[in-house]
């Protein structure tokens, strides 16, 4: 007997491979969903954008290259340096912003429908894409 509810899962995908298709900077792209989840990667340079996610954490993986992730928090600002293989999570509700001087690749775990530039944001540079994610091979 068969259960409809029952899904055949993809094949896996290479981040090497799937960062491969494309080349916008600050633009990313949708690998995989987990439950509510995307996990999303992006090739990065240059500065992104002051903003906050009020209702979710953001999760950040670097693939390749280093990630400063500048942060507005209740003593101050600081910058937190992330080396390849590094993980660090911006608490919800906190002003960020990433920026590679060298450029970067980094993955994300955000909630599907996460705008890249958060519920508020400052103005928003040509550079960067504002988006909830692409496909990939978009």
């Amino acid at each position: 007997m068969s259960n409809d509810t029952t899904k055949t899962a993809p094949g896996p995908i290479l981040l090497s491979d799937a960062l491969k298709t494309f080349e916008a900077l600050w633009s990313p792209r949708i690998v995989a969903r987990v439950n509510d989840y995307d996990v999303r990667i992006s090739k990065v340079r240059g500065e992104h954008v002051w903003h906050v996610h009020e209702d979710t954490d953001e999760f950040f993986l670097v693939l390749d290259g280093t990630l400063d992730i500048q942060l507005r928090e209740t003593d101050g600002e600081r910058t937190v340096t992330l080396a390849r293989g590094a993980v660090f999570v911006v608490p919800r509700g906190t002003w960020h912003k990433p920026s590679a001087a060298d450029g970067a690749s980094v993955l994300f775990f955000e909630p599907s429908g996460t705008p890249s530039v958060g519920d508020r944001h400052d103005e928003v540079p040509g550079h960067v894409d504002v988006t909830t994610g692409h496909a990939l091979g978009s």
